[in-house]
């Protein structure tokens, strides 16, 4: 009985899988292109949407990394730049014409002695801090070099309109009086711009 009851169910099987068969036989190319779209559309679906997250999520790991890199190089740029702040106001104050007699002047120079150290001591000074340009802006160093050979020229000019018998205290009080008459003081106009950009900068 059991191996009539299994050869009756084999045969309903075999009938069901001929009919399935025979029905994608005379399936459309419609239906055909359906089945595939019902297949495929899910598996596309997901696809799109595993590869939309993975570039949003790529981007913005890359957008964090770009902001730690900008904090990590501002913390170590601002003490370079603080520093070169520093150093550049100093450099302002030692090559103003009061700080240049004080620590030049001695017995026994002459006019242009004075002068061509004092000339001198200014190239140093800004041959010495020329390397702290890389810290600040490209205006604020256009003013330093612009004060550099304004005071270049107060040094050699003052020197031409005094006679060649002027003393070097001659030239220093003659300097002293070019000083009272400027309206604008260059290196004034330095500091004060040194002091706005560290105040936006730092």
């Amino acid at each position: 009985m059991v191996p009539v009851i299994r050869l009756i169910l084999f045969l309903q099987v075999d009938v069901l899988l001929r009919a399935q068969q025979m029905a994608y036989l005379h399936m459309t190319a419609l239906e055909v292109l359906l089945e595939i779209l019902k297949l495929t559309i899910p598996g596309l679906v997901v696809f799109i949407t595993v590869y939309v997250l993975l570039k949003q999520l790529t981007a913005q790991l890359l957008v964090n990394r770009q902001m730690d890199q900008k904090i990590d190089a501002q913390k170590i740029s601002i003490p370079h730049r603080l520093q070169a702040y520093e150093r550049l106001s100093l450099y302002c104050e030692r090559i103003s014409i009061p700080n240049l007699v004080l620590r030049l002047r001695h017995d026994g120079m002459t006019m242009n002695s004075l002068k061509w150290g004092m000339m001198q001591a200014i190239q140093q000074e800004y041959e010495h801090n020329i390397t702290q340009q890389v810290y600040v802006s490209e205006a604020l160093w256009k003013i330093l070099r612009l004060a550099r050979e304004h005071m270049m020229t107060i040094l050699d000019a003052t020197a031409e309109s005094l006679d060649k018998t002027a003393t070097a205290e001659d030239y220093i009080q003659a300097l002293f009086e070019y000083i009272d008459r400027q309206e604008t003081d260059p290196l004034i106009t330095a500091l004060s711009a040194i002091k706005k950009e560290a105040a936006m900068r730092l």
